[in-house]
């Protein structure tokens, strides 16, 4: 019986944790400085809340940014609700912190991207196997990795 140490799974968990402490921190004495986050997240996610309108709108993911004008901001184990402005029109908005996929604060160059089974651009080669040979196991994702901000760069 092989047991292996689930290095992808429990980065996600400290990266959610990091997500988690930043903004309970903004819950509790607003955005220091400059900062501002944009947080990508998949609006199909089961748990995920957001006004229908919305969800057809961006029916796969979606970017929100907490910045001039945020309300009501709650965060818990699970996830964050937090209400946002939408063309003059405040919408609640519940994001479960496994609904994430990317966590930028632009004002530091901090980004956080998370991968899933789903995502196509596995650029790492196959693991050797236990017999030294290369595993053909194109499905296996990345599980976490930063980001490059020149993406959000205007």
């Amino acid at each position: 019986m092989s047991r292996d140490i689930d290095y992808g799974n429990l980065m996600h968990t400290a990266m959610r944790g990091l997500i988690k402490t930043v903004l309970q921190g903004v819950a509790d004495t607003g955005l220091p400085g400059r900062h501002h986050f944009f947080i990508t997240f998949d609006t199909s996610h089961p748990d995920a809340e957001l006004a229908d309108w919305l969800a057809d709108r961006y029916p796969g993911e979606m970017t929100v940014v907490l910045q001039h004008w945020f309300d009501n901001l709650d965060v818990t184990d699970e996830g964050f609700a937090v209400t946002l402005n939408f063309g003059d029109q405040p919408e609640p908005l519940y994001i479960p912190y496994d609904a994430i996929k990317t966590f930028v604060d632009p004002s530091v160059e901090f980004g956080l991207r998370f991968e899933t089974p789903d995502d196509e651009d596995d650029d790492l080669p196959p693991e050797p196997n236990d017999r030294g040979e290369q595993d053909d196991d194109s499905d296996a994702p990345h599980d976490a990795e930063v980001v490059s901000l020149d993406s959000f760069r205007k």
